[in-house]
Parts: structure tokens; C-alpha cells; sequence
């Protein structure tokens, strides 16, 4: 069976620190007779040296545009703008399918050059997906949105460890001024939107760690969306990604009403596609500037929508991603199994 040639491209986003494939399992895919090449990188939460040991090739820095033919560019988030014409095959999340924003230039950068995209997002068997950030994307965005309730999160963010994050959660609610010595806050309520999926068992794992009570929601619970019970929460964590409009969960005649609700965490953060169900807010949020303020100053409602939240745990998320990830590729040459399915949304779409 054929081994391409795998060039781990360094990141162009300047806070992600993520990697697709740790040095651990390209140690092992070397031994299965893969080639793997790993750029340089300032970001990388993975020492470059970690990867020589593993027996990787060593590359500067965006060289992957000068890549031998028929080698496969891996990364994770999207591409830098140059060049204008892509000709290899890559393998990242390009969130082109949806009609997001940028989308079709995505697309006809891959025309131009005749390269092919083969979508992380789209590699699925059966419909689901098989490769994914999913649980750390929840896990962090639980965690932004209780710390922020709790009036922790007070400025930016950066990466950290789960146990350092773990120990911020653990703290507790505070407990209202003015109540009697040794008496305890009542844990926040706090309601996971999509709570079996990936994102979702993120989620619920975070805030047991915070000590919230937790409603679960799934398909079932938003046929029709009771907008009542969900603004009686404290925290609302959106795990749902649609491929299609629907009824939103939030909309902007719910913020200026009574209303419990005061945090959400937008983990799916399809702010720009027509499926957006959270269609108030169309725009992330960042790093520096992590959460955005909606309604009147009285009772506002904080949105945290961070596209790349896993990057705050970027040593977990990519050991999970790349444990994923690293069977699936020795069937990438053939395009067989999952990889058939993202390149059948590439042909599709690039029609």
C-alpha cells in the first residue's frame, strides 16, 4: 500500500499552537514507511526536537508551497493567503462548505491551482465524524463561560494546562455578599445544547469539574425550542452545528426580555453561515478580547464565540486529535474510507 509523503505545515494563525500528528505517532507512521516533514514554527506547542527524535524531516517555515509533488500538506486551521493558486493536496479545516465567510475564495484557490482539499470536518463513516476537536472545543468553552459567570475571566485568554484550568474551576461559585459566615453559593444552572455529541461530552465534563447543575438538551429537546426553560438557566453552552436554517435557539427579540441567562458559550461558532443558531451574534470573538456584550448594560448577555478554543489546552487537544487522526491515514493515498467521503464534498462543492 502506497505512504505519501505527510508535510506538517506550520500554522498561520499566530495563537494556534496545535498540531495534527505528535511526534509519539509519526515516530510510528515513519515505521510504517511514511515520510513525514514538519516545519519549523514559533508557535508550536511541541518542541521541534520532539519530532527529529521521532526521526521527522525538519523544513523552514512555509516551505510547504515548494513541497514535492504528491505530498500531502496537513495542518489545522487555515491556510496563509499566499499563494493564490494551491496545487497540493491538504488536509485542515477549511469551513468552506457552509457558505461561511471567505468560503469561495477557499475554493478557487484550489481551482486555479488544481490542488485538492480533503476537509477534517467532512472525513465521516456513516455521516459522523471520525476525526475531531470536538470535546476540548467543549470543554474550554464550558470552562470560559463559568469562569466568566463567576467573574473570573475579567480580560484575555492564553493557552494554558487542563490542570491549571481545572484549578480555576474548582474554586467554586462566590458566595453573595452579606450572606452568614460558612454559608455556600448554589451552583450556577447551566444548560449544554447538544449534550451527547463530541462538543457536548466536553462540555458536561467541564462543568461537573465547576460543580454546575446541568440540563442536557439533544435533538429531541430543540424540535421546537422552549425559549422559557432556556433563558431560566445562568449559562447556555451551544454544542449544535447545523447544516441548514432552523429555528434559532437565541434570537435578538430573546435578549432584551426577563431573563436568568447571562453567559453563553458558542462552541459551534458558525457566526457567518445562514445556519447560524445563534443568528444575534455574527462575529468571533478572541483571545484578547473573548467575550462580547449584548442588550442593555442592566443585564447584558455575554456571547464567548472563540473558533479555535481547543488552542487554550493545545497539548491535550492535539495528542486526542492526533490519536485520531494517525489510523486513518494509511488509507489517504487511495482515498478510501473517510478520506472518499471529504473529497466527494470537495468535488461537489468546487463545481
Amino acid at each position: 500500500m502506497t505512504r505519501p509523503h505527510l508535510w506538517i505545515r506550520a500554522e498561520a494563525r499566530p495563537t494556534e499552537q496545535r498540531v495534527p500528528i505528535v511526534p509519539d505517532d509519526a515516530r510510528r507512521l515513519i515505521e510504517d514507511g511514511f515520510t513525514v516533514t514538519v516545519e519549523e514554527s514559533p508557535t508550536r506547542v511541541i518542541p521541534l526536537a520532539e519530532y527529529e527524535e521521532a526521526g521527522c524531516r525538519v523544513a523552514p517555515r512555509g516551505s510547504w508551497v515548494d513541497a514535492p509533488k504528491g505530498a500531502v500538506v496537513v495542518g489545522i486551521k487555515e491556510l496563509p493567503e499566499d499563494p493564490d493558486d494551491l496545487a497540493h493536496t491538504h488536509v485542515f479545516f477549511a469551513h468552506a462548505y457552509k457558505g461561511q465567510e471567505g468560503a469561495e475564495q477557499v475554493l478557487d484557490r484550489f481551482r486555479r491551482g488544481g490542488g485538492e482539499l480533503l476537509d477534517v470536518e467532512y472525513l465521516t463513516v456513516d455521516g459522523k465524524r471520525v476525526v475531531a476537536f470536538g470535546f476540548w472545543a467543549g470543554y474550554v468553552g464550558a470552562a470560559l463561560a463559568v469562569l466568566r459567570h463567576r467573574g473570573l475571566l475579567t480580560g484575555g485568554v492564553a493557552p494554558m494546562t487542563r490542570e491549571e484550568l481545572d484549578g480555576m474551576l474548582q474554586q467554586g461559585p462566590p458566595v453573595a455578599s452579606g450572606a452568614p459566615a460558612g454559608a455556600t453559593a448554589e451552583p450556577e444552572r447551566a444548560l449544554v445544547i447538544g449534550s451527547r455529541g463530541r462538543s457536548g461530552t466536553g462540555a458536561m465534563a467541564a462543568l461537573e469539574v465547576a460543580g454546575c447543575a446541568v440540563t442536557r438538551w439533544d435533538r429531541a429537546d430543540t424540535e421546537v425550542v422552549d425559549k422559557n426553560a432556556l433563558l431560566a438557566h445562568d449559562i447556555m453552552v451551544n454544542c449544535v452545528a447545523s447544516d441548514r436554517p432552523r429555528e434559532p435557539f437565541l434570537a435578538t427579540e430573546d435578549i432584551d426580555v426577563p431573563r436568568r441567562l447571562r453567559t453563553v458559550a458558542d462552541v459551534t461558532c458558525d457566526v457567518t453561515s445562514e445556519a447560524n443558531l445563534l443568528p444575534f451574534n455574527t462575529a468571533i470573538t478572541t483571545w484578547d478580547e473573548p467575550v462580547r456584550a449584548f442588550g442593555s448594560t442592566g443585564n447584558p448577555l455575554e456571547v464567548i464565540a472563540i473558533d479555535n478554543l481547543p488552542s487554550l489546552l493545545p497539548r491535550e487537544s492535539s495528542e486526542s486529535f492526533s490519536a485520531e487522526l494517525t489510523p486513518l491515514l494509511p488509507d489517504l493515498a487511495e482515498r478510501q474510507g473517510p478520506w472518499a467521503a471529504s473529497l466527494d464534498w470537495f468535488r461537489r462543492h468546487l463545481r
